[in-house]
This record gives C-alpha cells, sequence and structure tokens, in this order.
C-alpha cells in the first residue's frame, strides 16, 4: 500500500538538516524565513545570543499587501533589509527553513539583495 507523505514533516527535516550546517553569530545573523498559507515572516536572528534582531512580516502596518503571494514577498524583503540597514546589519546567513529556493521565497531573498544585505 502506498503511503501519503506528510509535507510539513518533509519541511520540518530539510530545516533541520540546514539548521545542523548554518547558525548566526553577531558578525553575520541568521536571516530566517517561515511562510504560511496566509503570511509571510523574515527574522534576523542571533543565535549565539539567541535574540531576534529584526523583524518584518504581512502582519506589519507598513506592508501594503497583507498575503502570501510574491508581491508582498518583495515587499518583505525590501522592509527586512531596510530594517537591518538601520541597525548596521550588512551581511546575513540566508536561512530558506526548509522551503524550496523558488517562488516566494526566491522573491523575498532577491528583494532583500537588491535593498543592499549581502548573503
Amino acid at each position: 500500500m502506498v503511503k501519503k507523505t506528510d509535507r510539513k514533516l518533509e519541511r520540518t527535516r530539510r530545516h533541520i538538516r540546514v539548521r545542523r550546517k548554518i547558525s548566526g553569530t553577531s558578525e553575520c545573523p541568521r536571516l530566517c524565513i517561515y511562510r504560511s498559507n496566509a503570511n509571510i515572516y523574515a527574522q534576523i536572528i542571533d543565535d549565539v545570543k539567541q535574540v531576534t534582531l529584526v523583524s518584518a512580516s504581512t502582519l506589519d502596518k507598513e506592508v501594503k499587501e497583507k498575503h502570501a503571494n510574491k508581491t508582498s514577498a518583495k515587499e518583505i524583503g525590501t522592509l527586512i533589509a531596510k530594517r537591518a540597514l538601520e541597525k548596521n546589519i550588512k551581511t546575513v546567513v540566508y536561512d530558506r527553513g526548509g522551503y524550496i529556493y523558488h517562488g516566494i521565497v526566491k522573491e523575498l531573498a532577491e528583494a532583500a539583495r537588491e535593498a543592499g544585505l549581502e548573503f
């Protein structure tokens, strides 16, 4: 009998595998993203101190597009980069959260790069 794969479990396995290799420091924090069906969240995290330095999501008041799509991903990418540059964070490590680098995840990363973040 063929069993249906659990997509959420597969994503968390991929995320754990990636997190074994990358970690954010105070010099080079980690840009972590999470996407749900309704919203997109991005955080810049210092894993050594276990502190979130900067965050942005579609729930913020400055964001015009309130859905999880490519246009809102571009907006979140530029917003997180702008907030990071205000706190003198220029280089980050990109943590795609176990998601495939395609669509929303790719648009957010490219918008953050265009706005000035280096990764």
